[in-house]
């Protein structure tokens, strides 16, 4: 890898895979941060961005565990794919010494590794970069619990993207929080030059209300199923947690 790829992901990018960022992927791709949450509209490019982050992050860090972690085995393996894919455009890249459907290891030591979102299949692994992909939509937040401790010893890395899945979960608490830990970056549709303005617009008038918000205006709204709002369950409550009703 050449030397000057080494500490700017974004030129990486640009000159060793041939991609051109947009401008929001150009900051996350230059940000140092060890905590970023990435809230994005479908179709943004955040597979794309932390992709080349894991990728970059493996070649430039010898030795180093980067794990991608996803809702389901299928969604792990596409973006496991995706990182794969750029290894291969990487000019004199480190042969692979290992390489299955779901992980690979180079010749400088360091492996990838894809697994869906479960507790009990994440334990173990002392990684220097955790992706969560889809984060909003894991299993349960006993992954989170479980990725936290893994990154104590490595002073690595977490970023978590995904599409807004109502106002619950530790994405939802993770966006929400006011402690400072974390950098966001909010990607809506009409921020994405690749989604025409004509078919957002069709999209408007197709899909619920509740609905487009989520998927395409980053919106954290109440969950279909839910029968009492946030709010009106927030209103209910006094400072000592008493419910009035």
């Amino acid at each position: 890898m050449r030397g000057e790829w080494l500490f700017d992901p974004s030129r990486f990018a640009k000159e060793a895979l041939g991609v051109r960022p947009d401008p929001w992927q150009d900051t996350v791709l230059r940000s140092t941060s060890r905590r970023m949450l990435l809230n994005c509209s479908r179709q943004a490019g955040k597979s794309t961005v932390t992709a080349i982050l894991g990728l970059h992050h493996a070649l430039s860090r010898p030795g180093s565990v980067s794990l991608l972690v996803s809702p389901s085995d299928r969604q792990s393996a596409e973006l496991f794919r995706k990182v794969v894919g750029y290894l291969e455009r990487v000019p004199s890249a480190p042969r692979r010494t290992e390489d299955s459907a779901r992980s690979l290891q180079l010749a400088n030591g360091s492996r990838v590794l894809a697994l869906p979102s479960s507790a009990d299949t994440i334990r173990g692994f002392t990684p220097s970069l955790v992706i969560g992909d889809e984060a909003a939509f894991f299993e349960s937040d006993a992954v989170y619990a479980a990725v936290r401790p893994m990154l104590i010893v490595s002073g690595g890395r977490l970023v978590l993207l995904s599409t807004p899945n109502g106002r619950r979960g530790f994405f939802h608490a993770a966006w929400t929080d006011e402690s400072g830990d974390w950098e966001r970056h909010s990607i809506t549709a009409d921020q994405c030059p690749r989604i025409r303005a004509e078919d957002l617009e069709r999209e408007r008038r197709s899909l619920p209300a509740w609905l487009f918000r989520q998927e395409y205006a980053c919106e954290f709204v109440e969950t279909v199923e839910s029968y009492f709002t946030a709010s009106s369950i927030q209103s209910a409550l006094v400072d000592d947690g008493e419910v009035l009703w």
